[in-house]
């Protein structure tokens, strides 16, 4: 990234996550929910800012516009069903 900004709410929403993740894991999980309940809105919140900033980014939409496009995933084909005389099941 060359945008500070992008940089920045990037970190932000990082270390948002952190939070979160150890104030889910923590023992006094189960006794406060509300706790973690706060950081999950916070990490919400600081994901949102950095949608919306690079939704307005320049420097965000030329490297989404650089970047190669990855090749479309192949299904596994189906299996051909066979019809003709059924056999004795031995």
């Amino acid at each position: 990234m060359f945008c500070q900004s992008c940089l920045n709410l990037e970190q932000a929403f990082e270390a948002r996550q952190r939070e979160y993740i150890e104030a889910s894991t923590l023992a006094t999980y189960s006794i406060s929910k509300k706790f973690a309940a706060y950081m999950n809105v916070e990490m919400e919140r600081a994901l949102n800012e950095l949608e919306e900033h690079r939704s307005v980014c320049r420097f965000a939409a030329s490297e989404i516009k650089a970047m190669p496009i990855a090749p479309p995933l192949r299904r596994k084909q189906p299996e051909k069903i066979r019809i003709g005389p059924l056999g004795t099941v031995a």
